[in-house]
């Protein structure tokens, strides 16, 4: 088995994110790759489906051909996931750390008010961020200061496009899902969260804000290891 980490919006370098959380793992015999977004990464920036394809290739480029994957997404990457795995052999099953779960024709806009939220700035060039002063109360109040300071460094521009395109497939119709709540999530409300969830296979619900696998990797690292078992 080997695990593939998808990142959220509005931020690069999924591979620190995810690090806590895929040290534990490989202690445990599992390996693990962060996919690069290119939305949020490459110039020009890439869309919704340039993501989905960059992970399919990243699916598609194992070293050990036929080793099943596990497909763990956060946040904005649920709605990549759940288009990048459709008819992918290769997948064993997805998980969704307090995330979007889109329906094939579904976009991110869909599951909001129709109004950006407080905390998205528009930069009027197609690109789209985050206010730095609400990553901390927002979307990282358990981060100690060294971490904190690390995160913001790691906060992008996003092409706005992401929010608006629909997907093109639905993954979890065919394909084994866990659903993970995050209760203390600030961010994204837990009823929300629970709406999504209703979809998935499993659900299992953690006391935790909404960067678990950054300040809470044993819990998340615990659901992991369950799903491969």
């Amino acid at each position: 088995m080997r695990v593939l980490f998808v990142h959220g919006a509005f931020v690069r370098d999924g591979a620190w994110w995810w690090r806590p959380t895929a040290d534990i793992l490989a202690r445990h015999g599992l390996r693990s790759s962060a996919a690069v977004l290119p939305s949020c990464e490459s110039e020009p920036r890439g869309d919704l489906h340039d993501d989905a394809a960059a992970v399919r290739a990243l699916l598609d480029a194992s070293e050990e051909p036929g080793v099943p994957a596990l497909l763990v997404a956060h946040s904005y990457g649920g709605m990549v996931v759940s288009e990048a795995a459709a008819g992918h052999p290769g997948v064993h099953r997805l998980v969704y750390v307090t995330s979007f779960l889109p329906d094939t024709g579904e976009a991110l806009a869909d599951f909001g008010t129709g109004e950006p939220p407080s905390w998205h700035v528009s930069h009027g060039d197609g690109t789209a961020s985050v206010r730095p002063e609400v990553l901390r109360p927002l979307f990282a109040q358990d981060f100690d200061d060294a971490t904190h300071a690390a995160a913001v460094e790691r906060l992008t521009t996003q092409n706005e496009a992401v929010f608006g395109q629909r997907t093109t497939a639905a993954a979890w119709h065919e394909i084994p899902s866990t659903y993970v709540v995050c209760g203390d999530d600030l961010a994204t409300p837990p009823s929300k969260q629970r709406t999504h969830a209703a979809r998935a296979t499993d659900v299992v619900e953690l006391p935790v804000a909404h960067h678990p696998f950054v300040t809470r990797p044993d819990l998340v690292a615990e659901v992991l290891l369950q799903t491969t078992r």
